[in-house]
């Protein structure tokens, strides 16, 4: 579905009305559905497309992936989640994988964030570098 400029400036509004504190509420992002819907303005359907995809982006955003060569303690798991939370805010959603091609280290992902201190990322940036 193509979106006017209109209909994605709106939902860029609406989208930041739902927001308390920089986070996303979704209480609030419900009740500015629901009356969307109700209302039914002009193009209303672009408009929630647009905020499906922005709300969809936000969640990326909040997404954590962690890999690492072997299964991780929960004391490690705690340090690292804490450590993201100084820097991302403390909302954040976990997934730990373990991934023996690292060979250790770890490779983190935060939405589009990505830190990788493995061996195998070592390794292939020293192999780039000749």
């Amino acid at each position: 579905m193509k979106i006017s400029k209109v209909a994605a400036t709106t939902a860029r509004r609406l989208f930041g009305l739902c927001q308390s504190g920089g986070r996303l509420d979704e209480t609030k992002l419900r009740t500015v559905i629901s009356r969307l819907a109700e209302a039914k303005p002009r193009d209303y359907r672009a408009i929630l497309a647009a905020l499906h995809r922005l709300t969809r982006l936000e969640i990326e955003r909040r997404k954590v992936t962690v890999e690492s060569a072997v299964e991780l303690d929960d004391a490690t798991r705690g340090r690292v989640l804490a450590g993201l939370a100084k820097q991302y805010g403390a909302d954040l959603v976990a997934v730990y994988q373990v991934n023996p091609a690292l060979l250790g280290g770890l490779r983190i992902r935060v939405g589009n964030d990505v830190f990788d201190g493995s061996v195998k990322g070592r390794l292939d940036r020293l192999a780039a570098a000749f």
